[in-house]
């Protein structure tokens, strides 16, 4: 099996990149947001360590946002406790498809939170930062504090960008995306 990576700023693009690979997708952003609609147990961690931001199951996003922006350590301590779980389900992802060609692997803290194997093959999504704002800004709930807290979290655009064994220039238009992705499976398969 082989296991792409995809990485990127946020808001470059990656889910939209990772789905048109035509593979199986592992989406970390999915899994977190399905753990706070169904998963109790993470609830009640969470509840445990940010009693007065988290109130009620399911947990609803704006009160993660205002924990992350209330206390610098908020989100390490939020992060901690759901990527646990979010590994778990990439185990599971990775066992269920177990006889794919390929599988792609969209979480956004990829090499951060040390997902990745040194066989991957990664593929950096790079987008225009103008670009990526006018995108972000359009997105409910976007808050910039919360994006700079998620960004000084993640390792730097350049070292990702070397990191990458592929780079696909987004310029958000199906067509080309397309035509980069079959020119790096034509190289991989």
């Amino acid at each position: 099996m082989i296991r792409i990576g995809i990485l990127g700023d946020i808001g470059s693009g990656k889910s939209y990149v990772a789905k048109n690979f035509g593979y199986p997708v592992f989406n970390a952003d999915q899994e977190v947001a399905e753990l706070y609609k169904k998963d109790k147990e993470i609830f009640y961690k969470l509840k445990k360590i940010l009693p007065k931001h988290i109130s009620k199951f399911p947990i609803d996003k704006r009160e993660i946002l205002c924990a992350i922006l209330a206390q610098k350590y908020n989100l390490n301590r939020i992060v901690k406790i759901v990527h646990f779980e979010v590994r778990k389900k990439m185990h599971f992802f990775l066992k269920k498809n177990n006889r794919a060609k390929i599988v792609i692997l969209d979480i956004p803290l990829l090499l951060e939170n040390k997902l990745n194997n040194k066989n991957d093959i990664l593929v950096f999504v790079d987008s225009k930062k103008s670009e990526i704002l006018k995108r972000l800004r359009k997105r409910k709930n976007f808050n910039f504090k919360v994006f700079k807290k998620f960004k000084d979290i993640q390792l730097s655009y350049n070292f990702k960008k070397k990191k990458s064994n592929f780079i696909i220039k987004n310029d958000f238009k199906k067509k080309t995306v397309k035509v980069e992705i079959r020119n790096i499976l034509k190289r991989i398969i």
